[in-house]
């Protein structure tokens, strides 16, 4: 069994040669929390679509759950709830659901205790029998999610699953996800809700313009931005004017009481002994040292704006 339950090399799906994606490799371990994440029409959906053979791909290949993309094989443990989707409204919902159970070939025998469960763990107990043009925004977007984990999938497409809900609903989804990784199932998750992929995913992959920009462990993406919070007493003049070439910014954030922190960013993490030493050298007294974690929307736009400044150089050098 291979580790991935997604790989694609140069995966592209153009309309007419422009938008969509194009030239996509990447890889999505298995029992993982993947966050897709780009700008509206960044290729997000587009890419998402093609995985599943909604969209045939303008060139490049693709292998899902160890088979073809396209292939009946690929979808038969595949769950997906998409962005935009309307059901027949005059169903209840547990109608709806047997619907689908049929669809996805499950057993008669099985249909009436799957159906209890998944309305159970998504949130929707008691609610299941009404008609589904009395549902709430967020409530559809629960028995979506039902839908979704029906035939127990190993694999998960979720678009946007959280963007109808409450503060509370949208932490039931978080605790949701986090259960099925807990499970070995893969998750890959497409939201513009940073700070609620911040809190589930362990890889993200970033796209911009349809083009692939970085993929990974997020975490270790961020250590592209090291920062540090010091707590300093006040620093003068002379030691903010002398402050090593390595710090490629340096902010003050807050002062009290004749202390000081700034925020130091580094061209690299190993700098920070040397930094303290520069500092404490010029005359500063430390108190206090903490490494900053960056968040999700600083690491997305810290590598959208470095593919941005890359485009702009391969511009300039093109009309040269």
């Amino acid at each position: 069994m291979s580790d991935f339950v997604i790989e694609t090399w140069e995966l592209s799906k153009q309309y007419g040669g422009k938008a969509g994606c194009k030239n996509i490799t990447l890889q999505v371990p298995r029992g993982s929390v993947f966050g897709f994440l780009g700008q509206n029409g960044a290729g997000k959906s587009t890419f998402v679509r093609t995985m599943l053979g909604l969209l045939h791909p303008t060139n490049g290949k693709a292998i899902m759950l160890g088979h073809p993309i396209g292939s009946v094989e690929s979808r038969k443990k595949v769950g997906y709830l998409p962005e935009l989707f309307r059901y027949p409204d005059w169903l209840t919902g547990t109608q709806l659901l047997e619907h689908h159970a049929e669809l996805c070939g499950l057993p008669r025998s099985e249909r009436k205790t799957v159906i209890r469960d998944v309305v159970e763990l998504v949130g929707m107990a008691g609610r299941e029998k009404e008609r589904i043009r009395g549902f709430s925004k967020g409530m559809q977007q629960r028995i979506g999610l039902a839908c979704a984990l029906l035939s127990d999938p190993e694999l998960i497409f979720l678009d946007e699953p959280t963007s109808a809900l409450d503060p509370i609903g949208r932490k039931e989804v978080r605790e949701l996800i986090a259960r099925l990784r807990d499970q070995g199932k893969t998750i890959f998750l497409n939201s513009h809700l940073l700070s609620e992929m911040e809190t589930v995913c362990d890889h993200v992959g970033i796209i911009h313009r349809g083009e692939l920009v970085v993929h990974g462990e997020w975490r270790k993406l961020s250590a592209v931005l090291p920062q540090i919070e010091l707590t300093l007493e006040q620093v003068s003049d002379q030691v903010q004017a002398n402050v090593p070439s390595y710090v490629t910014d340096m902010r003050l954030l807050r002062q009290n009481e004749g202390q000081a922190t700034w925020l130091f960013t580094l061209d690299e993490e190993r700098r920070v002994p040397a930094l303290l030493a520069e500092l404490i050298a010029g005359g500063a007294a430390v108190h206090e040292v903490i490494k900053k974690q960056q968040s999700l929307e600083e690491v997305f736009l810290y590598w959208v704006q470095k593919k941005e400044g890359e485009a702009h150089v391969a511009d300039r050098k093109n009309h040269v």
